[in-house]
């Protein structure tokens, strides 16, 4: 096996984990609005997930850990990710308030941080914010 393939392989492991956050998010009032079924089927995508990943990921139970990248852009990528998620419904329910802070912590934040980063996102996101938007706000 080439070492192509292994970062190849650990990149996609990444992406899965990644997935089975957004949605275990999506899910965690009880259903996945169509919404959120729209932004999942497009994460899907992007991240190169396969039709059986994605109904495994959907099941009640989730068993990808959070995989926290080096790189405190990559963080912020993924913390936007959630948040179009949360705001595909135009509103924060306590539910995913509460995940997505174990998410940010999981993610490699500290509590402090990641207090300060989900509250100032509440602040700016709008639902249709731009990556590039996003971390020049959140960064500031």
């Amino acid at each position: 096996m080439a070492i192509a393939d292994l970062y190849t392989s650990g990149e996609h492991r990444r992406n899965l984990a990644h997935f089975a956050a957004l949605a275990t998010l999506a899910s965690v009032d009880g259903e996945v609005s169509t919404e959120e079924k729209l932004l999942l089927d497009r994460f899907a995508t992007k991240l190169d997930i396969t039709q059986s990943e994605y109904k495994e990921v959907l099941k009640k139970e989730n068993k990808y850990p959070i995989e926290a990248p080096l790189d405190s852009e990559k963080r912020l990528e993924r913390l936007y990710d959630l948040f179009r998620i949360i705001y595909s419904d135009h509103e924060m329910d306590p539910e995913e308030k509460i995940l997505v802070k174990k998410y940010a912590i999981g993610l490699g934040f500290n509590g402090e941080k990641a207090d300060k980063v989900i509250e100032r996102s509440v602040q700016i996101f709008g639902g249709k914010l731009d990556f590039e938007d996003y971390l020049y706000l959140v960064k500031k």
